[in-house]
């Protein structure tokens, strides 16, 4: 996974040259900016395979550059790391929203972060064709190789994480996941997550389907299962 080019925003130069430094180290090409306004022309100009983008930024916040991002054709497909100091709830909740795929709060280890970039990227990559089945029930349809959501036929957007959370409950109805098995398949086991990431992105996933949010389970002191249609 070397040669991966990534652009780190932060406007704090010993955070910069640390990151730098250890993406370096692991054979990333990388790029920097330390303003929300220099992140866009670098991001616009040589899409990155991956941000690192700290929130309170000089000019534009982080929050409005990943929306900026995110609505553009030539640059949604870059993935967001969001690495900031902002670490409530409420500030998880929108990043992950927004469509960052993932979300750190600082201070934070220099390994943990190359572990979570590197796990974004292989999700980015991931093309097994095992995982292309599209699925289908009475108000769903997910199709993995379009990447596509359809509920009730409209199309919604999804993050990549949210996708792959969706796609892996939809495949076994009425299973039950525990968080950790959800982690080791849509993050990889080498990739250190919280329960409460987990708990994020399905608050944020029942939230974009509505009322029908409810398909997705919550089994108390376990984990979650999609509800199977017979039960």
């Amino acid at each position: 996974m070397t040669n991966k080019r990534i652009l780190v925003v932060d406007d704090e130069e010993n955070i910069l040259d640390l990151i730098r430094y250890n993406l370096s180290r692991e054979g990333f090409d990388v790029l920097s900016a330390t303003s929300g306004d220099e992140a866009l022309r670098l991001a616009r100009a040589e899409r990155p395979d991956l941000m690192i983008l700290d929130l309170m930024l000089p000019g534009i916040h982080g929050m409005e550059v990943a929306k900026l991002l995110k609505k553009d054709d030539k640059t949604k497909e870059i993935s967001i790391v969001m690495l900031t100091a902002k670490g409530g709830d409420a500030d998880v909740v929108t990043g992950l929203e927004i469509g960052a795929d993932d979300y750190i709060t600082k201070p934070f280890s220099p390994k943990v972060l190359i572990a979570r970039v590197r796990a974004v990227l292989r999700r980015k990559e991931d093309t097994d064709p095992s995982k292309n089945t599209v699925i289908k029930t009475s108000i769903l349809i997910i199709d993995p190789g379009r990447h596509e959501f359809r509920l009730r036929g409209e199309l919604l957007e999804l993050t990549l994480t949210e996708f792959r959370l969706i796609q892996l409950l939809a495949e076994r109805p009425g299973w039950v996941f525990t968080r950790d098995q959800i982690v080791d398949a849509i993050r990889g086991e080498d990739c250190a997550v919280t329960d409460r990431s987990v708990d994020v992105h399905i608050a944020g996933l029942r939230k974009k389907m509505g009322n029908d949010g409810d398909i997705i389970e919550t089994v108390r002191g376990i984990g979650y299962r999609f509800r199977s249609e017979t039960s």
